[in-house]
């Protein structure tokens, strides 16, 4: 918790008034957070409602946890000048972030949110939330390949993390990553002297897919434990 997330920095800041002066109106419980009135420099969150003698301050914000289903050909970025961006095609008016990134050729879930917590707690654990994909290649699979994914392959410098990886089909394999490098499955087949056909993630943490369809979304709970 730093001085920053705190009732009095706020206070100083939006009132212009010394950090005494907002410390005296905390004491004598002229302030409300989120509706409670406190009587201590509390920590605060970016989306609580602020009142203080009667006046709001900051208005509460609605918190959004969208899972998305992003189709093949979109680039995972808010940057509008970048050809193809998520931007042009989310339906919503609230500004939401993706968390994580899914390739431009990769399909599938994609959550977005305005909650700023849940992309500092998706870094924290980089390498614990599991993702799951289904991959369709572009020869046969076989014993050796599942053994070879599964254990770890030597990717830009390092070894991949040991995973789940199942075959589907003869062509199709399902695979649970914790980690998340740059275009890691792709990179892995590759290895392998296997193409890629079609990549779709499924599954985030405890967030599914479902039966979504392409640029169709669903509103889910609070995401990987914001």
């Amino acid at each position: 918790m730093t001085f920053r997330n705190r009732l009095q920095y706020f206070l100083v800041k939006r009132l212009q008034i010394s950090n005494k002066k907002a410390l005296e109106l905390i004491s004598v419980g002229a302030c409300r957070v989120a509706s409670k009135q406190v009587f201590e420099n509390v920590e605060i969150q970016p989306f609580e409602e602020i009142i203080c003698d009667g006046e709001i301050l900051r208005e509460e914000k609605k918190l959004y946890y969208i899972a998305f289903y992003k189709p093949v050909g979109i680039e995972t970025t808010l940057n509008q000048a970048i050809p193809d961006n998520l931007q042009a095609i989310l339906p919503f008016e609230e500004k939401l972030f993706p968390v994580g990134r899914l390739d431009k050729a990769s399909e599938g879930l994609l959550l977005l949110t305005n909650d700023g917590r849940v992309f500092d707690k998706t870094l924290r654990k980089e390498h614990q939330t599991e993702k799951e994909y289904i991959v369709k290649v572009d020869k046969p699979i076989t014993a050796s390949f599942i053994q070879q994914m599964s254990s770890g392959i030597t990717i830009m410098g390092q070894t991949t993390l040991p995973c789940l990886v199942e075959a589907i089909d003869e062509y199709k394999f399902r695979i649970i990553l914790v980690q998340g490098l740059n275009r890691q499955i792709r990179r892995m087949c590759y290895k392998l002297a296997y193409e890629v056909l079609s990549l779709k993630r499924i599954r985030i943490d405890q967030v599914h897919l479902e039966d979504l369809q392409p640029n169709e979304y669903r509103e889910v709970g609070e995401l990987i434990g914001a």
